[in-house]
């Protein structure tokens, strides 16, 4: 089961299902315990998830930042295009990978390598070759592919190479070394300064058709089913980019100035942080912090149930219904 807390609704609900996992935004436990005791209400819930069976797992700052995560689906959801993170904590290190190889084996080896190359969202199967002479000299010992021992070989080979994201590394060499007919293919693995992705908190983007203040604070209800929101900047404002950040964003106010934005949509928003706002001549939503995160139950769970076919496992997704706002209108 997918939910945003990990609370006593959504715990029960999870039992209820006869679920073995309860996969939330909020973890259990925020900072380390020295006990676990009945005595408290996290203690009491810890009791009765490891009592039922059930273990919990929590996608916190990670799923926040990660791409098509909260910050991501609440873009989406209200609108915003070509969006790009508000504040960078974690990009992508590429590394080039080159190596030799027969140009008969040369189709072979792409094949095999290609589906590593980390060059480019908008491109696949990017890299580049270059033929030339390489030569080398078997030794006692050696079982060569192509040449006999003792003997100085001069092949036809081609210098294939691609980008590589680091974390892609062993795999893309175990897949190099499968495909390659040599005994101990030549390569070189080449760090580079180049930026690959980047994963970070909040998105900024741009709406498909500016509206003013008033109006986009109307569809931000609708779209997240909220009774009000509370609203900083003048409602005939016209807004175009938009910044937002699900939960508590107010730390990101300022990168939200810094990179344009006529708006930043988020939660608990503070008095000085309003404040703040207007010095800086930019407009607040505060959609509450449950309505700005809630949706990941949703999109967590299409990518669950997405991830779970591709792999063939049997895993049935369930989405909790169970969890209410703890703030009401009245």
């Amino acid at each position: 089961m997918v939910a945003l807390d990990p609370g006593p609704q959504a715990i029960d609900a999870a039992l209820e299902s006869s679920c073995q996992l309860l996969l939330t935004h909020h973890p259990l436990i925020f900072k380390p315990l020295k006990r676990i005791s009945t005595n408290d209400e996290t203690g009491r819930l810890i009791h009765r998830a490891i009592s039922g069976g059930l273990s919990i797992i929590s996608a916190h700052t990670n799923y926040d930042s990660a791409g098509n995560g909260v910050n991501d689906l609440l873009a989406t959801a209200l609108g915003i295009t070509g969006c790009w993170p508000l504040k960078v904590v974690l990009r992508e290190e590429l590394l080039k990978l080159a190596v030799y190889v027969p140009e008969t084996h040369l189709d072979q080896l792409m094949e095999a390598m290609l589906p590593f190359s980390g060059m480019s969202t908008k491109y696949a199967d990017c890299s580049f070759r270059v033929s030339g002479q390489g030569t080398f000299r078997p030794l006692a010992g050696a079982a060569p592919f192509i040449g006999a021992v003792g003997e100085l070989e001069s092949v036809e080979e081609s210098r294939f190479e691609i980008l590589v994201k680091k974390p892609e590394l062993q795999p893309a060499l175990k897949a190099l070394r499968k495909a390659h007919p040599y005994e101990e293919p030549a390569f070189d693995i080449i760090p580079l300064l180049n930026e690959g992705e980047c994963e970070g908190l909040g998105r900024v983007g741009t709406l498909q058709t500016p509206s003013t203040l008033r109006e986009f604070a109307a569809t931000v209800k609708e779209r997240l089913g909220l009774a009000s929101l509370r609203v900083v900047g003048d409602p005939e404002l016209r807004i175009s980019r938009v910044a937002v950040c699900g939960g508590s964003g107010s730390s990101l106010l300022r990168d939200a100035a810094r990179e344009g934005a006529d708006l930043f949509v988020t939660g608990d928003i503070k008095y000085h942080d309003a404040r703040e706002a207007q010095d800086l001549g930019i407009a607040l939503l505060d959609a509450g912090h449950f309505a700005t995160e809630l949706l990941m139950i949703q999109g967590l769970s299409a990518r669950l149930e997405n991830e779970c076919e591709k792999r063939k496992f049997e895993v049935e997704v369930l989405r909790c219904a169970a969890e209410l706002d703890p703030f009401e209108v009245i």
